[in-house]
Parts: structure tokens; sequence; C-alpha cells
């Protein structure tokens, strides 16, 4: 297990205590359900990490890590509702072991990662969602690997059912003014959006060559 997802790093902002223990432990089980191809301990590793670094100007650079550890703790590809669902996991599991102005927070970031859409001002806010489209900007072998575990992920629906709802995903992402907000990652734009400019041609082909149904639950936005 990377340190990053030990308890030590979750002690540096829930402290330690037995009740901060076993929130830690359920957190990570969580992450580490076995359904999980890509929404696992070690995209919760890599989030983790690049939240440390981009959160380092931000207000809570704290609030911006928990909402990290929360993020897509309940994480169903069943249900539409996962970032809801984990924020209300964040309020129960937080409740008492931090500030309760923080736990708001935390649970205010959380729900912002539905749409990866954060206010101008929103320093916070663009910290986690920076960190967790980072994935988007990644080499194009990276990309392909990504977009295959959220395929795996999704294994329930048929091609034609994930194609459109992957293509619907894809393209609320690219109608996005910007994917990143921090000016410490603004170079990394151009080659997210060639990835996701790429995926949705094949996934575009791929539906007028066999059809897609109209009707499938989306995959998740992006991280």
């Amino acid at each position: 297990m990377s340190t990053l997802v030990g308890f030590d790093a979750w002690a540096e902002l829930a402290g330690d205590s037995p009740t901060s223990r076993t929130e830690w432990a359920a957190v990570v089980a969580a992450w580490s359900e076995p359904h999980r191809r890509y929404h696992d301990l070690a995209h919760l590793a890599a989030v983790l990490g690049m939240a440390g670094r981009l959160a380092a100007g931000a207000p809570d650079p704290d609030a911006v890590r928990l909402a990290a550890w929360y993020h897509d703790v309940v994480y169903d590809p069943q249900r539409p509702d996962n970032e809801q669902v984990s924020a209300a996991r964040a309020r129960a599991g937080l409740r008492g072991l931090v500030s309760d102005e923080r736990v708001e927070e935390v649970v205010r970031l959380v729900l912002l990662t539905a749409s990866h859409d954060p206010a101008p001002d929103d320093r916070n806010g663009a910290a986690l969602c920076d960190a967790d489209l980072a994935v988007l900007a990644g080499p194009p072998e990276a990309y392909a690997a990504y977009a295959s575990a959220i395929r795996a992920e999704y294994g329930h629906l048929s091609d034609e059912e994930f194609t459109a709802g992957r293509i619907a995903v894809l393209e609320q992402l690219l109608a996005l003014p910007r994917l990143y907000r921090l000016p410490d990652v603004a170079g990394w734009e151009p080659r997210a959006r060639a990835n996701l400019a790429a995926e949705l041609a094949l996934l575009r082909s791929r539906a007028a060559a066999g059809g897609a149904s109209g009707n499938a639950t989306p995959p998740p936005s992006a991280g």
C-alpha cells in the first residue's frame, strides 16, 4: 500500500484516535472493493499526491486533501449519484474528527467532482478537480489504460450502451471552457483535449457502425 493512503497520511488530517483509525480502515476498505478497476487505491493515491501539490496555495489545503480521500469513496457503476452518496459518507465519517466548518467544505468539494466545474474564484475546488482530472493529460498509452479500466468497471453494460453513455461524458468534458483551472497545470490542457477527442472519435465511429442505445447510465465523468 502506498504511504499516500497509509494511516500516517490520514492522521495528519484527521488525528490519531480509535475513531480516526476505524474511519481510515473503513475508507481504505471501500476503495479496495473488488469491482473497482480504475477507481481504486492506486487512483486514490494518485489524486492525493497531486492534490497535496496543487492545494499548497489553496485557502484550506487540508479540506482539499480530505475531499480527495472521499471523492469516490462510494463507487457503484450502476447508480448515478455516487458523488452525492460519497459526500454524505464524508459528512458522517468526519464528524467529530475535524471542525464542522471543514466537514462542510469537504462535502462541498466532493459534490463538485460530479461536474468538475469550479467557480473562477474557487481555489480549493480547482485544486481537487484538477488533481482528479490529471489522468486525462497523460501520454496516449496511459490514457488508453485509463479508458480500458473505465470500460471494465462498466462490464454490466453492452458495448452499445457503454458507447452511448461514454460519448455523452466526453462531449460534456470537451464543452467545458477549460478542463484545468490552475495556472500551474494549464499546460495539461492541449494533451487532455487531444486524448478526449481521440477517444470520442473512436467511439463515434463505433456507434455509427453498430448503433448505440441512448438509454445507458453514463459512465463517470472522468477521474
